[in-house]
């Protein structure tokens, strides 16, 4: 059981990321100043030094709950035998679930993940680090179940959903599909996805594709 010391401790660091959240996304990030914080979150500017050098700082703290969260998550909500799409959609939703609590910080969190600032590139990659080990560990045991080719890199197969997961999120800024239906339309791209990366079933799927071409084109297909 946490002492009142680091109970205090704990307090203090979630008004500070909690202050952050909101001026961050009233202000941007730039305008906002440490002094801004401290006032914000009810304690001294110096104090928040006691914490952290900088914005930044508070930034990167915020995407390293993130992933701790995302990791809870996974290991609360689904059975590490799971079928891969399943923890997926626990990964991935879970990080749209933050994202959406404040859709113009979840607008700047999403910029510093894809788009990191170079000055601030080792952090970023570390935590990106973090993420793709998490992703990593879950493909490749579908990889030994036979549910993802074996003969594929797991950076790859990361990008691969990981693009996806993007292109849903942008939609879902640009007002093309709504919060409801972000988790039906990412399914369904993963479903996609894990068809086409499943190990080829000899004959029958080169079959099926060399009928599928035949119907689209109308001509016949190449032997293989």
């Amino acid at each position: 059981m946490p002492g009142i010391r680091e109970v205090k401790k704990r307090k203090t660091r979630n008004a500070i990321m909690e202050a952050a959240v909101r001026l961050f996304s009233e202000k941007g990030f730039e305008k906002t100043s440490i002094e801004q914080l401290a006032r914000t979150a009810g304690i001294g500017k110096g104090t928040i030094y006691s914490y952290f050098q900088t914005k930044t700082e508070i930034f990167h703290a915020f995407c390293e709950d993130e992933l701790d969260f995302i990791h809870s998550e996974l290991l609360s909500k689904t059975d590490p035998e799971a079928a891969l799409i399943e923890q997926l959609m626990v990964l991935y939703i879970g990080e749209f679930n933050l994202i959406s609590k404040n859709k113009e910080f979840g607008r700047l969190l999403m910029q510093q993940m894809v788009f990191p600032v170079e000055k601030d590139h080792v952090k970023a990659r570390a935590i990106d680090d973090r993420w793709l080990t998490l992703v990593f560990s879950i493909c490749r045991r579908a990889q030994e179940c036979d549910e993802l080719r074996r003969d594929l890199d797991l950076l790859s197969i990361a990008g691969h959903f990981y693009g996806l997961y993007i292109m849903t999120i942008s939609a879902w800024y640009s007002g093309r599909i709504q919060t409801e239906d972000v988790g039906p339309e990412l399914r369904m791209l993963f479903q996609q996805a894990l068809e086409g990366l499943a190990p080829f079933d000899s004959a029958k799927t080169l079959r099926a594709v060399e009928v599928n071409t035949l119907k689209k084109t109308g001509t016949r297909s190449i032997k293989i």
